[in-house]
């Protein structure tokens, strides 16, 4: 609690001081000023001093601005530099790559991979039909065989039947 009690009191200090600090930087920097009893050139004069005041002012702040960006830049960059060395990387986008399948087996494999490997040879063999030889008939009479359950037995027993 106590701590709590010091550390407001010291805010309101630093906000006190900083108004205070403010309000004579304004009195410096800006006199007040006493139109009254001057003439039309005496007004023209000011107000002229007053444009170069205002120019000056604008180009210390661009200039204040553009050192704020820059600085904020960096320590964008900065930022992500630290994020690249503490690990977290992005991981880059992959190229495809055309590899054989011996290439392929060589990188899994290492030494142990032996000879070229045939990917055909695993492979079954299927015997094909003849489409010329099967019947070729009127679509309805085979669907009129194949109908009810003696044409469903027709095409279990031959192994799928004329479909």
């Amino acid at each position: 609690m106590l701590l709590l009690t010091r550390a407001c009191e010291d805010l309101e200090k630093e906000r006190q001081e900083r108004e205070e600090e403010k309000v004579r930087y304004l009195g410096e920097k800006l006199p007040p000023l006493q139109l009254s009893g001057k003439s039309l050139q005496e007004l023209q004069e000011l107000c002229k001093q007053l444009h170069t005041k205002i120019d000056i002012v604008d180009e210390e702040r661009y200039d204040c601005e553009s050192k704020v960006s820059k600085h904020n830049k960096d320590i964008h960059e900065l930022k992500l530099k630290v994020q690249d060395l503490g690990g977290k990387f992005k991981k880059p986008a992959l190229r495809k790559v055309r590899v054989s399948a011996d290439e392929m087996m060589r990188a899994l494999l290492g030494s142990k991979h032996k000879g070229s490997m045939d990917l055909r040879a695993n492979l079954k063999s299927v015997k094909k039909e003849d489409v010329l030889t099967s019947e070729v008939g009127d679509w309805r009479k085979n669907v009129e065989a194949m109908s009810g359950m003696e044409g469903r037995k027709k095409m279990f027993d031959t192994g799928g039947g004329a479909q």
